[in-house]
């Protein structure tokens, strides 16, 4: 069982997301936007960050890009969950410091086997 951190500003994907996860036997925490997320990440140490791009104030690219330059959340894992689904964004979102990058809608197959890779498990 992991600790995720779900980075979400729509409240319904994020909810989609959790029950994903805790059918799959995680455990979830939310944050609405990229400031908070960066909060809880440092907060709380998830095992491993699911980021959504677009959100208001700092997206996801820019959270990312944060949390991977500090040193008390680097090491945490960041897999970016987002409608963006060109291959520049997905570029992008690697060069921030993402371990992977999933489109919406997101396969709970997909998702539950990114989550054990970047887990080691």
């Amino acid at each position: 069982m992991a600790r995720v951190l779900i980075v979400d500003d729509s409240p319904a994907e994020a909810h989609s997301l959790a029950k994903v996860l805790e059918k799959n036997g995680h455990q979830v925490i939310t944050a609405p936007d990229g400031e908070s997320g960066i909060a809880s990440a440092k907060a709380n140490t998830p095992d491993v960050i699911l980021m959504d791009v677009v959100m208001p104030g700092l997206n996801g690219f820019q959270a990312t890009r944060q949390l991977k330059k500090d040193s008390s959340t680097s090491a945490i894992p960041v897999i970016i969950v987002s409608t963006k689904s060109q291959a520049t964004d997905r570029v992008w979102g690697m060069r921030q410091g993402a371990n992977d990058y999933i489109t919406k809608p997101v396969d709970e197959a997909a998702l539950v086997e990114s989550i054990n890779n970047v887990l080691g498990s």
